[in-house]
């Protein structure tokens, strides 16, 4: 692997226009990751979920090289038309479309960034891989005092056009103070047997407020990680919704800084999973400041051979008192072969906090089916509409009420 991969950067190093300071902070980075791989069982954070062994056996021999010189056309018919907003529309890794025609202009400011960010975590080899062989790097900075009008769309498309390739790409936020933005993230896979490596940077500054939403609903042969750093200032709120059922697997993996305080993180998601896809759910929120405040809920439904992963840990530093921080997960088991692996932490070295974690799985209880059916409904129906209030609870958590009938009906849980 580690000759293609450097034939693989030489070539993608030599059709890119970067200079000379980004090509050596992607040859470090690229060296970073030929020194530790593809992460494994050996990482704590990847013991329920072997990367390096799941795309041997799901891809094989994985290209590293993905030509952004390539033109895209943009198929218009996946727009959503429910709703006015802007857009990103990124293809095979590559932004092909970028526009916030709903916006004042002089209150967005769109660059192109010459560094790369480093590697916030040492032990994960994926951020260096996706520093190596990421295009451009686009950043989106919302000016102080101002909220955008309408919901900003990522469609996140692949085609044809790519087999057994990592694609790798990055974009970074920035919300100077008062400022607020509300994502929605689409995935829209054309593609077979991919590695979909994303870097997500949020910066948020005192007051201001960042909605992300994530939507993999379109089922698909990839395999694809998704890592959001977020970073928050003084009453800063951050929330974070993820629905996750289309992908044969994939890790969302969410990492909170709350360094100031009354800054607030919400994280809630949901998977909905059968057949045999694995989906991971991974969450790291670091109270850093006094009076800080962090909710989680992840809930699952799991049927056929299916495995659903939640690590979720809770840092509290020794300055942040009068932490809140709140961790739950549940999971529905609809055969013996379907699987759940839970993994809450508490790391507190405050003492005047209030934190609380759990987990429980199990399957549908069978007298609320046998009361479903006693009024009327058959056995199907009955099941469906007990899940559906299931995970009801989550999506209910969305504090925008357009955006949340909007995911209601993009996911079936009207």
């Amino acid at each position: 692997m580690e000759q293609k991969l450097k034939t693989d950067f030489d070539k993608f190093i030599s059709t890119s226009n970067f200079s000379n300071q980004e090509i050596k902070l992607k040859k470090e980075a690229l060296d970073f990751f030929l020194k530790n791989g593809f992460p494994s069982r050996k990482l704590e954070n990847w013991k329920f979920s072997d990367i390096n062994q799941i795309i041997q056996k799901n891809i094989g021999e994985l290209a590293f090289y993905n030509d952004y010189n390539i033109e895209n056309k943009i198929n218009d018919e996946i727009f959503l038309e429910k709703i006015e907003h802007n857009k990103i529309v990124i293809v095979n890794g590559k932004v092909e479309q970028l526009s916030f025609e709903y916006e004042e202009s002089d209150k967005i400011n769109l660059t192109t960034l010459n560094n790369f960010s480093p590697n916030p975590n040492d032990d994960n080899s994926l951020l260096s891989l996706n520093n190596s062989f990421s295009n451009k790097i686009h950043n989106i900075l919302v000016k102080k005092n101002y909220s955008l009008k309408n919901p900003l769309i990522i469609y996140q498309i692949t085609n044809e056009k790519v087999i057994n390739t990592n694609i790798n790409f990055q974009l970074n936020f920035e919300l100077e103070d008062n400022s607020s933005i509300k994502i929605i993230n689409l995935s829209e896979d054309n593609s077979e047997k991919n590695f979909i490596n994303n870097l997500f940077n949020f910066n948020l500054g005192k007051n201001s407020i960042l909605r992300n939403y994530k939507i993999d609903k379109k089922s698909n042969k990839n395999i694809k990680y998704d890592y959001s750093s977020i970073t928050q200032k003084e009453n800063s709120i951050s929330e974070t919704f993820i629905f996750s059922s289309g992908s044969d697997y994939i890790k969302n993996e969410v990492t909170c800084n709350l360094e100031g305080q009354y800054s607030s993180a919400f994280i809630n998601g949901i998977h909905l999973l059968s057949k045999n896809k694995h989906h991971e759910i991974r969450t790291n929120t670091k109270h850093l400041y006094e009076n800080t405040k962090s909710y989680q809920l992840i809930k699952s439904v799991i049927d056929d051979n299916s495995k659903s992963v939640y690590q979720g840990k809770i840092y509290v530093d020794s300055k942040a008192q009068k932490t809140d921080g709140y961790q739950l997960s549940k999971a529905v088991l609809l055969n013996e072969q379907a699987e759940f692996n839970a993994k809450p932490e508490l790391e507190i070295y405050a003492d005047d906090v209030k934190c609380s974690h759990g987990s429980a799985s199990g399957s549908l209880d069978e007298d609320s089916i046998f009361y479903l059916m006693s009024r009327g409904l058959d056995q199907k129906t009955a099941k469906e509409l007990l899940i559906s209030g299931f995970l009801l609870d989550v999506v209910e958590k969305i504090t925008d009420e357009e955006i949340k009938k909007l995911i209601k009906n993009m996911i079936g849980l009207n």
